[in-house]
């Protein structure tokens, strides 16, 4: 009598389900290496039981580590693969859209500088006045907010002058004193007064002295007035 066919389905008690689990695991396991080493195939086999405990196996010709390290790599590539069709497929719907926005921006653009306004409705350009409105508020609030920071930039250097020429102005002053205190100094330095022999008294000294010995001369040798000559006469009698 043959075995009846197994219907597939989670066993309810416990006990059959660990044994059947051995069992099936046993025959996995035995497969797995059959395979591997019949067809040379890199095999890896990964089982948790119900417990979570771990039941694994590796081709012999390899390892884990390399064949979980290979499974990453071909489904980066096929997620890649993936990923680029999915895009593509997305770049194909998306592009009417794009393609209308975009005409709309320009449609926008060209209305702001007044062209192409006879073809819109009242309501339309009651709508592109307020845009307009609120743009040239907010390009007049930029404005003045740079010129009240340009204004206080050029106060602060202002500000910043004037306190650098009354630093100077203060140098110079206290340079001025100390040079007045210096030439002060220099003038009580000098204990006794300049004494200043006029040049006419020098001469006039000079000339008495020179007619008194050209006297004596005369006096004490007498024929020496023959040696003379007369202008040196002439010049001791002056």
């Amino acid at each position: 009598m043959g075995r009846g066919k197994v219907e597939m389905k989670r066993i309810e008690n416990k006990i059959s389900r660990q044994v059947t689990f051995s069992k099936r695991r046993s025959g996995l396991l035995k497969k797995s290496r059959e395979i591997s080493l019949l067809c040379d195939a890199h095999l890896a086999l990964i089982v948790f039981s119900s417990s979570g405990k771990l039941f694994d196996f590796a081709s012999p010709s390899t390892s884990m580590d390399k064949i979980m390290e290979r499974y990453e790599m071909c489904s980066y590539a096929d997620r890649q693969l993936h990923s680029e069709y999915y895009h593509q497929e997305s770049w194909d719907m998306e592009y009417p859209k794009l393609l209308a926005r975009l005409e709309i921006l320009q449609r926008n653009i060209r209305n702001y500088g007044g062209e192409d306004i006879d073809s819109l409705s009242m309501k339309e350009l009651h709508q592109l006045e307020q845009q307009l409105d609120v743009a040239l508020k907010r390009i007049r609030s930029k404005k003045n907010q740079l010129m009240h920071e340009s204004i206080s930039q050029l106060q602060k250097k202002e500000k910043a002058a004037q306190e650098h020429n009354k630093t100077l102005a203060k140098m110079v002053k206290e340079k001025e004193s100390r040079d007045e205190t210096s030439r002060e100094n220099v003038e009580d330095a000098s204990p006794f007064p300049c004494l200043s022999i006029g040049i006419g008294y020098y001469e006039d000294k000079q000339m008495s002295a020179t007619e008194q010995d050209a006297n004596q001369l005369r006096e004490g040798r007498p024929d020496l007035n023959n040696d003379i000559p007369t202008w040196m006469c002439t010049l001791l009698d002056d």
